[in-house]
């Protein structure tokens, strides 16, 4: 595919309240289907426009793998390069703040032999965490709608997600624990490893349990205050766990329920269980408290007015807590809202002091703000093969 330099420049500019923390410039190298683009912007919402299919979602996946984690797609880094080239890709933005302008980035160097994703500030390689420090960034995708009816594995990611923006962190005990978690498994499925080998992996489990749950209560407790009342319209909202984990926390000791947690593990493993108690089997549940309604017999409707407060709630909590709101990347969202929601989302949004990012197909779904927002279109410029580079006009 002919590689296409795009030069992305948003038109339609519009003044707008320079935010605390934004992206003034990012760059885009064979990711997904960009060859080489660059978009310089200003402060304000951005809206990005263009047909289904065109390149929309993948900016906006771009901008979120700035931020720890794995991105709004959770894609693997070896599936982001653009077809038919060697793997390699990299998206790199300058970021101003209160503290002045840096270089942030990530992505997968041409001389890589592990093929993993790493991150950059100033040129220098450094981790997730050291990037959370600084930046972190909240989403809203239509696949998201149904999180709080989906697999109770995609709501605790949905969790720890938002955990991960105050404590970075959190990462790396995650990937510990079922990195871990794995390792057992294989363990008692291939019959191999003695008591003690075992006990000792289940007691680390078990110290990993404990502070992840221990940190996901502490958010779901702080996020809980914050979401209870609403705002714009939203309803107010609140946030459980629930597990064995969570229970014995309520009432014992974090040693202590290390010890129940591992303890429990090898009673299960000595009656030919391999199941044990952990963060990897809690249930995460939400509350409609306007109407009083779990969300799993809530409305569709009531499920999505539900996901957005609480991830108002959470950019909210990001400006009390830590003096900064996160990166706002909103995806084909306000064509799937009534015309009183969306304007309700795009107040929002404007009061929390983020820069913003609006993706969608119809530019009449933005009444009410794309006067004030930076217009970026983006349209098919070379194709090969059914592939397409893209640019904005």
């Amino acid at each position: 595919m002919a590689g296409v330099l795009q030069n992305l420049k948003a038109v339609d500019e519009a003044p707008a309240t320079t935010p605390g923390l934004f992206l003034s410039s990012i760059s885009i190298h064979d990711f997904r289907n960009y060859a080489d683009a660059r978009i310089e912007i200003s402060p304000g919402p951005v809206l990005v426009l263009g047909p289904n299919g065109i390149g929309k979602t993948n900016l906006l996946e771009a901008l979120s793998l700035l931020a720890p984690g794995r991105g709004m797609r959770r894609a693997r880094a070896e599936h982001l390069g653009r077809h038919g080239t060697s793997g390699a890709w990299g998206v790199a933005a300058t970021m101003q703040s209160s503290d002045g302008p840096c270089q942030i980035g990530t992505g997968v160097p041409p001389d890589s032999e592990t093929g993993r994703r790493i991150m950059r500030l100033n040129g220098d390689t450094v981790s997730q965490a050291e990037i959370g420090t600084l930046l972190s960034a909240s989403w809203l995708t239509p696949q998201m709608d149904g999180v709080f009816v989906d697999s109770p594995g995609a709501r605790r990611r949905f969790l720890d997600r938002l955990v991960i923006a105050f404590d970075p962190a959190h990462i790396a005990r995650t990937n510990r624990y079922e990195k871990s978690l794995r390792e057992r498994a294989v363990l008692l499925s291939e019959g191999r490893g003695d008591d003690a080998w075992l006990s000792a992996l289940e007691l680390t489990l078990a110290e990993t349990a404990v502070a992840i749950t221990a940190a996901r209560l502490a958010l779901i407790e702080d996020l809980n205050v914050e979401a209870e009342h609403g705002w714009f319209g939203f309803p107010g909202a609140r946030l459980d766990l629930a597990g064995d984990t969570e229970s014995w926390l309520a009432s014992m000791s974090a040693l202590a329920v290390e010890e129940q947690v591992a303890a429990a593990a090898r009673q299960a493993r000595l009656r030919g269980d391999k199941t044990m108690p952990g963060p990897h089997a809690s249930e995460l549940g939400a509350t409609h408290l306007q109407t009083g309604t779990p969300a799993v017999l809530a409305s569709t409707g009531q499920q999505k007015a539900l996901l957005i407060a609480v991830t108002l709630a959470h950019a909210r909590l990001q400006q009390r807590r830590l003096g900064r709101p996160p990166l706002m990347l909103l995806d084909d969202v306000a064509a799937h809202l009534d015309i009183e929601r969306r304007l309700s989302l795009f107040d929002a949004v404007g009061g929390l002091g983020a820069q913003s990012w609006f993706s969608g197909t119809d530019i009449d779904d933005f009444s009410g703000l794309r006067d004030q927002a930076q217009l970026i279109r983006i349209a098919v410029v070379d194709t090969d093969g059914g592939l397409a580079t893209i640019e904005v006009m």
